[in-house]
């Protein structure tokens, strides 16, 4: 999805579950395995990573691509999915031409109601800075913003 069309979705979310969560997803390593295995290899690793977090989403909320190797979510009751089910998903290696591409990825969390005004803008700035904490943590996992 565009990220247009994602943000209206998302901001739609927003209004309507105020205890809403916001997701950052980043793929780990993501040069290193285009450089290896190929652009049509990257692409699969990103077509996974968007089934996989798509599928996660489930109704409970809508996921975009920002662009690169980043993706995005917004989900209406994060006490309703399970993020260490998101996480083991894309830590699942992807198919390409017969070749399996290791996959890794780190997810940064913003819960709405931890913000003094539950911003879209707001909340994707504070999961960055869970995802990149998490990147620094582990590169391969997520954490939530505090």
């Amino acid at each position: 999805m565009i990220r247009a069309g994602w943000t209206a979705r998302a901001e739609h979310c927003i209004r309507r579950h105020p205890r809403a969560a916001v997701l950052l997803v980043d793929l780990d390593h993501f040069k290193t395995l285009n450089d290896t295995h190929g652009h049509a290899a990257g692409d699969a690793a990103l077509i996974a990573t968007a089934q996989r977090l798509s599928s996660w989403c489930g109704r409970h909320g809508t996921a975009g691509r920002l662009g690169g190797d980043e993706f995005v979510a917004v989900i209406g009751d994060p006490d309703a999915v399970d993020l260490d089910a998101l996480t083991t998903a894309l830590h699942q290696s992807a198919h390409h031409d017969g070749t399996s591409l290791p996959l890794a990825a780190s997810v940064g969390v913003c819960r709405l109601a931890e913000l003094p005004v539950p911003a879209l803008t707001d909340a994707l700035a504070a999961a960055d800075a869970a995802m990149y904490a998490a990147k620094g943590r582990s590169r391969r996992g997520s954490r939530t913003a505090r």
